[in-house]
């Protein structure tokens, strides 16, 4: 018996931080796999440009350039350093730089392909990233819930998340960021437990809080979104935790008799007041650089698009299909319209199972003493964050909703009220009564215990992890390995592909292709770009593509790729083509066949 509680003893100790190392590699093991069978998109050509310490600036406009020419800024060059990383990054575009800098250290570590920065080791920093949260988020609902199994669940989901691997397998700065939320919220969470228990947040919390609110703000600006939600839930429980005090003042209970809050609010809440001082002096600091890249940059267009009609309601769709997938997500972006239908039709029949067997997890939650007040936080910290989005975009015509990456403010808090909910289902009525049998009984009609069904929902994550893994779900924007293909089997003489350019944007475009023919060896006569600079006046593009094609030797195939200008005289000489030719994501194209005069 001793022995056998020795081992036993062994095995408890043992068996939480296996279960961690078995999530971890799972999740890891997901994040990495065919990290380069995608190609990147034009936002992750910003970070490997940016981060290499390299510019976007040198690269030619309103000429034909040849596409080892536009490949340049993708070339890391020895001299590099991070001043440089911080002087492009801070002129080019509007992003903090914490990222960059640990990027262009990282990237130095693994060997060029072809002269050019491995796409690899760039990604594989924010696969590790995305791998390390899922730790992070078993620690954080382990201070948040004192719970294992809510830990363990809550790692389990972010492990297989499609949402959290769509973000974890592009080279860009989320990750981390979410790294920091999991980080402030812990020691959010810890705070409001002192304000509950009515004692002083400790220094060391305090100034670990302020210094992740530092980097988390140098990470990326929106965390300052979790920062804003971190606070209106702490009002909230000032005011109320105020509202109480007067009201047993009011029923003249001495403030000094046991039963009564001690008269002094204050005190369990200096060090949160000095963590919020530190935390808005580490975010003004950014204040003036965050408004010379954003006040009337370009690069912010896309989600400041005019809207009319049916378009007012695409936020709340758009809104709805990140929630969606932050659980779940099958191939709804095959080619096959069959495997999309039928993959809408399966992701329906399972909300409709699944749905009431969390909201009554949440429910029972709710009604749990020792829980109410973490699930009630939680849930504030999602629903401000949710009406902060619908507020910036319906009231500041800034559509957050269109970037479902940007849901990373909020994101961890989600998955950890699903891995507190599933924890209901898990236990059955074992720990909880009254409405856990409503469940039981429901989940009984499919014939599925508690825990099958916690398992029936983690495996859904798993095949949706690998749905994102197989590029049939959140497909990448821009797709040039599909457009490199169709230029080969359409184009038999030299090509021109003729674009207008604003910003770098385009550039990371026009790179995706060329970077395309690079890698593939096409063996297709020579390829030239042209990136006509666009200023307000749309014809100076047009006056560019007229020059251009006046010093080609014919013949040549142009292809206008996103090109949004008049079409030049020159172009109107040669023969449009009218074949019926696929639609490529990220690239609206025309095609015209010059010939000799």
């Amino acid at each position: 018996m001793h022995l056998y509680n020795r081992y036993r003893a062994i095995f408890d100790r043992w068996l939480h931080p296996l279960l961690c190392l078995a999530w971890f590699l799972i999740g890891l093991s997901l994040r990495l796999a065919n990290l380069t069978s995608k190609p990147p998109w034009t936002d992750e050509f910003s970070t490997l440009v940016f981060s290499l310490g390299n510019s976007f600036l040198p690269v030619p406009l309103d000429q034909a350039i040849a596409p080892d020419i536009l490949l340049q800024p993708l070339q890391p060059q020895p001299g590099a350093n991070i001043h440089d990383v911080w002087t492009h990054l801070s002129h080019e575009t509007n992003h903090p730089p914490l990222y960059f800098f640990l990027a262009h250290w990282w990237m130095q570590l693994f060997p060029t392909q072809g002269g050019l920065v491995s796409l690899w080791g760039a990604r594989s920093l924010a696969a590790v990233f995305g791998a390390v949260s899922i730790p992070a988020i078993y620690i954080f609902s382990l201070v948040t819930f004192r719970s294992r199994l809510v830990g363990h669940l809550a790692a389990a989901m972010m492990a297989v998340s499609p949402y959290s691997i769509f973000l974890a397998q592009e080279a860009r700065h989320y990750t981390l960021a979410i790294l920091w939320v999991i980080a402030s919220l812990t020691c959010w969470i810890i705070a409001i437990r002192n304000i509950q228990n009515r004692r002083q947040l400790a220094i060391g919390v305090a100034l670990s809080w302020v210094v992740i609110n530092a980097l988390g703000i140098a990470t990326h600006y929106f965390f300052a979104l979790t920062l804003c939600c971190e606070a209106l839930v702490l009002i909230v429980l000032a005011w109320h935790q105020w509202t109480q005090f007067n009201q047993k003042q009011t029923t003249n209970l001495s403030p000094l008799s046991p039963s009564s809050p001690h008269l002094p609010i204050l005190p369990p809440w200096r060090r949160i007041y000095a963590v919020a001082a530190g935390t808005f002096v580490a975010g003004v600091v950014w204040l003036p650089v965050f408004l010379h890249n954003t006040y009337g940059s370009k690069l912010t267009d896309w989600i400041q698009q005019p809207r009319e009609g049916f378009a007012w309601l695409s936020p709340i769709f758009q809104a709805f299909a990140a929630w969606i997938t932050m659980l779940y997500l099958l191939p709804v972006e095959a080619p096959q319209i069959a495997i999309v239908l039928g993959s809408g039709l399966v992701m329906l029949i399972f909300m409709i199972w699944a749905a009431p067997i969390l909201v009554r997890g949440f429910k029972i939650q709710l009604q749990q003493p020792e829980n109410r007040l973490m699930i009630q936080v939680l849930s504030g910290v999602v629903v401000s964050a949710i009406a902060l989005f619908f507020i910036f975009t319906y009231f500041l015509g800034i559509d957050l909703t269109r970037g479902a990456r940007y849901n990373f403010v909020y994101f961890p808090a989600v998955i950890v009220l699903l891995g507190s909910s599933l924890a209901v289902c898990w236990h059955g009525s074992q720990n909880f009564k009254g409405e856990n049998q409503t469940i039981k009984e429901k989940i009984g009609r499919w014939n599925i215990t508690g825990k099958k069904a916690v398992i029936l929902i983690w495996l859904m994550g798993f095949i949706s992890a690998i749905t994102v893994v197989s590029n049939l779900g959140y497909q990448k924007y821009y797709r040039p390995d599909l457009f490199v293909q169709l230029i080969q089997k359409t184009s038999q003489v030299p090509v021109l592909i003729a674009t207008t350019q604003i910003t770098h944007v385009q550039i990371g475009e026009m790179m995706g292709i060329a970077r395309e023919l690079k890698t593939q060896n096409s063996q297709f006569p020579s390829s030239l770009f042209l990136l006509a600079h666009q200023d307000k006046n749309p014809n100076t593009s047009t006056a560019a593509l007229e020059s251009t094609l006046k010093e080609l030797s014919k013949p040549f195939d142009l292809w206008l790729v996103n090109f949004h200008a008049p079409i030049a005289e020159s172009v109107k000489k040669c023969a449009a083509d009218t074949q019926s030719l696929p639609a490529v994501n990220g690239y609206e194209y025309k095609i015209y066949h010059c010939g000799k005069n």
